[in-house]
């Protein structure tokens, strides 16, 4: 019965990423319009939840529109002994995705994959019909 929540998990997902789209202007125009910068770059390598290719671009194109942050390039995990061989949900023989993340205002690579994965589980909870990430 999931399912019947998912338009409001759908439209709560939508309102939080607005709210952080805003935030994160706000931290980019500061930065730009002030002699000090507060912004200390990092890149990170991110093990994501995601279950699909679909998910897996999706949360991409979230990071990659978020100012400040920009995915650089995607990574499928191979399953151990994985021969080529397309499994039944069409992927061939990946266990999932990592992705490679350049983010701009973090503290370090456990804050900025920290932010990822809360994210990652608000998309994943907002897109998901049958709920939240695993």
């Amino acid at each position: 019965m999931k399912w019947l929540t998912w338009p409001f998990r759908l439209l709560g997902f939508l309102l939080w990423y607005a709210w952080e789209l805003i935030l994160s202007n706000v931290a980019v125009t500061r930065d730009v319009f002030t002699l000090r910068h507060r912004s200390s770059p990092i890149v990170v390598r991110y093990r994501t939840r995601c279950r699909s290719e679909f998910e897996t671009v999706f949360l991409s194109v979230l990071i990659s529109l978020t100012p400040g942050t920009l995915t650089l390039a995607t990574v499928a995990r191979p399953r151990d002994g994985a021969d080529g061989a397309a499994s039944a949900d069409g992927d061939a023989g990946t266990e999932g995705y990592d992705l490679f993340v350049h983010a701009m205002y973090s503290d370090g690579p456990q804050d900025a994959r920290t932010s990822l994965q809360e994210m990652e589980t608000h998309m994943l909870n907002g897109i998901r019909a049958d709920g939240a990430p695993r």
